[in-house]
């Protein structure tokens, strides 16, 4: 395991992206719960952050889970929106911690090297963080960013890897509002992969790589999307899309590692610890069956499936 510290400085605000496969509301969060502790360095219960797209939610329910059998008082503040938000809110001090990815972390901060590694993005993360914030340790499980497209228009033109965009006329990818600026989202296909950025554009979409995202490239809307590798792209009667996903050659896409980011001094003694500990055995298949537990023909809520992985692992 890897940790990184240091922390976070003024944020801006962005469009929300948000995630309609689960339950999230679309009032302001902070309101439901109430303020944030007056004095959160001393407080003895913890407020657990999501953003607003299911797999963060089952990632912040475990542990709080977790937290409670170890004695914590925990509340949760779900569905903020996108990092941009999140991590404001954690700066203010409306919550004190929140389900993060490393390698997208470590961009938004910062910049990574291309092709950069795990290694990598921990170096960034302990250089760039700016000061409030601090991160745990990284756990196994992974769920990055990717490209799909759909087989038939794979086969028809030869695409296997992010490189074979380029045979496309035009490449119309959806994906939400946010990715228009990301590293590895237009941006990076030129810069990384040579494509001319004359001939792409972002369908945006704010469900996070979710069924309209899916419906959008199945029905030509568009014909490429960003879509989470732990994420299930589902039809509408609930069977798997036959997608490909597009391999990335020259790592464009960084490691993104599930990982804990707080504020500093937030945590009660040895809360940490336990938040440590339940990501040590989370895995990248973990995510996957929980996600397709969440949107599959179950629609289990986050609470159940979070309760149910603490009861089966910890």
């Amino acid at each position: 395991m890897k940790t990184a510290t240091r922390a976070t400085s003024s944020l801006g605000t962005c469009i929300l992206a948000t995630l309609t496969l689960s339950a999230c509301g679309t009032s302001d969060p902070f309101a439901e719960q109430g303020p944030a502790p007056a004095d959160p360095a001393g407080a003895e219960t913890v407020v657990i952050g999501t953003a607003n797209f299911p797999e963060s939610e089952i990632i912040g329910r475990i542990w709080a889970e977790a937290l409670r059998q170890e004695g914590f008082e925990v509340t949760m503040t779900s569905g903020i929106g996108s990092r941009e938000v999140y991590l404001g809110a954690l700066q203010e001090g409306n919550i004190n911690v929140v389900p993060e990815y490393s390698g997208n972390l470590a961009q938004f901060y910062g910049e990574l090297p291309e092709g950069a590694d795990e290694s990598d993005v921990d170096k960034a993360l302990g250089e760039s963080l700016p000061a409030g914030l601090e991160v745990g340790d990284f756990s196994e499980a992974e769920s990055k960013d990717a490209y799909r497209v759909t087989r038939e228009l794979a086969e028809q033109y030869g695409l296997e890897t992010i490189a074979d965009l380029d045979k496309l006329d035009s490449i119309v990818i959806a994906a939400p509002p946010e990715f228009t600026e990301r590293p590895y989202g237009p941006q990076g296909l030129s810069s990384v992969y040579g494509i001319d950025p004359a001939k792409v554009e972002v369908n945006p979409i704010s469900d996070g790589g979710g069924p309209l995202t899916v419906q959008a490239l199945i029905g030509g809307a568009a014909n490429v999307a960003n879509i989470f590798t732990t994420s299930p792209a589902l039809l509408e009667d609930g069977s798997e899309a036959d997608l490909v996903i597009l391999e990335d050659t020259e790592r464009l896409i960084p490691p993104q590692n599930v990982l804990p980011v707080f504020a500093a001094n937030s945590l009660p003694e040895g809360a940490l610890d336990v938040i440590n500990a339940a990501n040590a055995v989370l895995t990248t298949e973990d995510l996957e069956a929980m996600n397709l537990r969440n949107v599959g023909n179950e629609r289990a809520e986050p609470e159940e499936i979070a309760r149910d992985w603490v009861a089966q692992n910890l």
